[in-house]
């Protein structure tokens, strides 16, 4: 097994948000895997969605169960083979999961941000990530990686630094949000909120955790990682089998959990409560609100996608209601009316917008092939 190391990297040059404010004395937390070679040509950088972070791979060697959200994915002799590229995940600015976020001090004033943290955006992270490689030594990636919000970010490194990027793996994502997303986002946003242990986001200093909202939140969300079929299929109508039932089989009760899929909610709920950060979850759905590059050229994705320059790769799957296969191939006829070289692939799945995180061999043989054919044009000192 992979061993992993968090590592942290402190910038104090103020880094320019798009809502017009700036950050400085912050730090990014990132981890890295494999070698860099000699003429740092086989980098790779992970971008995360929502609730994940920096720790992509492996286990860390105190924590031999914490694995990695990617590792059947990214490995020696994986799809994202680590013995032949030098893979960087780094946690994204506002995160909970070490990079500076919402919990730590801003050193402009000593106190804690909470919900005075600056709003951050898309655009914002992949700024952020290019300082990271900057200071890493890094000019330009053989690719940029990153599935859901973080295939956003791997489309807007394409957009924002086309030069420093060869190749994209863009994996269920979208050009943006549809109207029934940002509905999703907002009514999860509003459970947290209006949860009394809030404080207007400053619930630090009040020693409390709005983990009501929280679970609430959670539960929203994982409802649409699902697909129909797979929720069917592990719990469909069964009941909890620890609840004593009459005859009918129901207790009749509109506040007791009866259902296993009911069960299965509060409980990962329940989770989620524990381990993430409220106003951290504000930012980041924000952030996926906010992502929309044809905005600035009148909703007309071609001409937005015009500045990238580099290879593609899209992967969606079928069954991925919150971000469908339309979607994946709206971004790919807009590259492919610039004339880009593009890859897709669309898998017949039955899992949901989670399948991007899951194993399915067609999935996971497309990548492995993409960065086989990527690996073995670095090794012939061509352009990849």
């Amino acid at each position: 097994m992979l061993i992993a190391q968090s590592q942290s990297m402190l910038f104090e040059v103020p880094l320019p948000l798009q809502s017009g404010a700036s950050i400085r004395g912050y730090s990014l937390s990132y981890e890295t895997y494999g070698t860099l070679n000699a003429d740092k040509s086989n980098a790779v950088l992970i971008c995360h969605a929502l609730n994940a972070s920096h720790h992509v791979a492996g286990v860390y060697a105190d924590q031999p169960k914490n694995v990695g959200w990617w590792d059947n994915m990214i490995g020696p002799g994986k799809s994202l083979d680590t013995d032949r590229f030098f893979v960087i995940g780094v946690n994204n600015l506002g995160s909970c999961f070490g990079s500076t976020g919402p919990m730590h001090v801003n050193p402009d004033t000593g106190r804690v941000y909470g919900a005075d943290f600056p709003v951050v955006t898309v655009e914002d992270w992949v700024n952020a990530q290019a300082r990271l490689l900057d200071a890493l030594g890094i000019e330009q990636l053989a690719a940029v990686m990153g599935g859901s919000l973080g295939g956003m970010q791997a489309l807007s490194w394409t957009l924002q630094y086309p030069e420093r990027v060869k190749h994209a793996v863009v994996v269920a994502s979208a050009p943006n949000l549809n109207a029934e997303n940002i509905a999703f986002n907002e009514v999860a946003r509003r459970a947290i909120v209006t949860d009394p242990d809030f404080h207007g986001g400053h619930f630090y200093a009040q020693g409390v955790v709005p983990k009501r909202g929280l679970r609430i939140a959670r539960m929203i969300g994982h409802i649409t990682y699902l697909s129909d079929d797979v929720m069917n299929e592990k719990f469909g109508r069964e009941l909890r089998e620890a609840v004593t039932h009459n005859a009918t089989g129901y207790k009749y009760s509109t506040q007791e959990v009866e259902f296993q899929i009911e069960s299965y909610l509060r409980y990962q709920g329940d989770k989620f409560s524990e381990y993430f950060d409220a106003n951290t979850y504000l930012l980041i759905t924000r952030a996926l609100d906010y992502f929309d590059p044809a905005r600035a050229f009148d909703g007309d994705l071609s001409k937005a996608l015009a500045s990238a320059s580099c290879k593609f790769l899209l992967v969606s799957f079928s069954t991925d209601w919150r971000f469908s296969p339309a979607r994946s191939r709206e971004m790919v006829k807009a590259l492919l009316d610039n004339r880009r070289d593009v890859s897709y692939a669309e898998i017949d799945a039955p899992h949901g917008h989670d399948a991007f995180l899951l194993d399915d061999a067609r999935y996971m043989n497309v990548v492995r092939s993409y960065f086989d054919n990527m690996a073995k044009t670095l090794n012939e000192g061509g352009a990849a």
